[in-house]
């Protein structure tokens, strides 16, 4: 008799129906064409209009990706306040909305504005029924129009440069010294209050005398 010490006893462990959880893939390039086929038709369908919705340029959270920019759910109410768009005609244009972002600063602001601008100088709106009018003329137009392979973003995002070019400091750079101006608006921010309560002191002051 073999001894096994404190070893694991010999066994026969492998009785399970193990062909029973083997998943196989083997209609994965099938699966492919039927989806691009149901995008070209949804796209045929849907023409002229474009199948996916203008979506927003937003900054992403963290110091490591806040450089880049990237699409996000849809513009604020402000934003569409600004090119005199109600939330509801904005959806039926195919811009997306989104009722809990809010703009911190202006430049977001401009930004987006910007893109609904270019956007509803692009787009041509089809009065509604035109297509049952017989002898219209935009009948004859969306006749015409051919629905192209579905892009994946409306007005693609241009990603700004990151980097600037080297070039030479100019005197007047060099002249300013940048701890005093960063020392001198840290002063400014921090004392702004008490400045505003003595300066309503002094007001005060002048008016009883």
């Amino acid at each position: 008799m073999a001894i096994t010490w404190n070893n694991q006893v010999p066994n026969v462990h492998f009785r399970k129906w193990w062909q029973k959880y083997v998943r196989t893939w083997f209609n994965q390039a099938g699966r492919k064409k039927s989806r691009r086929t149901a995008r070209q038709q949804k796209a045929a369908k849907r023409a002229p209009a474009p199948v996916n919705k203008l979506r927003s340029v937003v900054h992403p959270p963290t110091q490591r990706y806040n450089f880049k920019l990237r699409a996000g759910k849809g513009f604020t109410l402000t934003e569409l306040k600004a090119v005199a768009l109600g939330k509801q005609k904005a959806m039926s244009l195919g811009i997306a909305v989104d009722f809990r972002r809010r703009n911190h600063c202006q430049e977001s602001l401009d930004d987006n504005v910007a893109r609904l601008k270019e956007y509803l100088g692009k787009i041509k709106v089809f009065p509604k029924g035109s297509k049952a009018k017989a002898g219209d003329s935009t009948r004859a137009e969306l006749k015409n129009v051919k629905a192209a392979a579905p892009c994946k973003q409306v007005l693609p995002i241009k990603q700004k440069a990151a980097r600037t070019t080297a070039r030479a400091i100019t005197a007047a750079e060099k002249s300013v010294q940048a701890y005093r101006v960063l020392r001198k608006a840290h002063v400014d921010k921090k004392e702004y209050g008490k400045r505003l309560v003595r300066k309503a002191k002094k007001e005060d002051a002048k008016k009883q005398k």
